[in-house]
């Protein structure tokens, strides 16, 4: 099992966690044919809507990589991206800024944001469980993915 951040605005996580999927990089196959099923994935969103509205710097979403592989969906005429299904737990948004001293992949508190260019970032289990505590999905996340011995029991 690994652990992913995957970065899209608030507006496409809250049509991802509706529709129960992931789409990544605008729809490219590559993010999403990273992921495994049993994969624990935070959405985090810097923006309320993709290039536009209010800064949000939150994770927005938390779930479970499904056991379906990755597939094409016609959006429009013209866009058919690349998903995975993903059975996101009851969570509420969190704030980064409270977290950034707590998550080992952010090396700096200056140039934190770097961390999410490359839209899907692999961090710890333990990054992951301060995510997940952050955003009140730890319950639910000990008791469906934390394996034997896990420091979130």
């Amino acid at each position: 099992m690994k652990y992913w951040i995957g970065v899209a605005s608030a507006d496409h996580v809250a049509a991802a966690v509706a529709g129960g999927f992931v789409q990544l990089g605008h729809g490219k196959a590559a993010p999403v044919r990273r992921l495994a099923p049993r994969d624990v994935l935070a959405l985090y969103s810097p923006r309320a809507e993709m290039r536009a509205g209010t800064a949000l710097q939150s994770f927005t979403a938390i779930g479970s990589v499904c056991d379906r592989e990755p597939y094409r969906f016609q959006q429009t005429a013209s866009l058919a991206p690349i998903r995975r299904d993903v059975a996101y737990f009851d969570a509420q948004a969190a704030r980064i800024e409270p977290l950034l001293d707590k998550l080992s992949f952010i090396r700096s508190r200056r140039n934190w944001g770097m961390a999410f260019r490359r839209g899907l970032v692999e961090v710890s289990e333990r990054d992951m469980e301060v995510i997940a505590e952050a955003m009140s999905a730890m319950v639910k996340y000990v008791e469906r993915f934390a394996g034997p011995g896990s420091r979130a029991r």
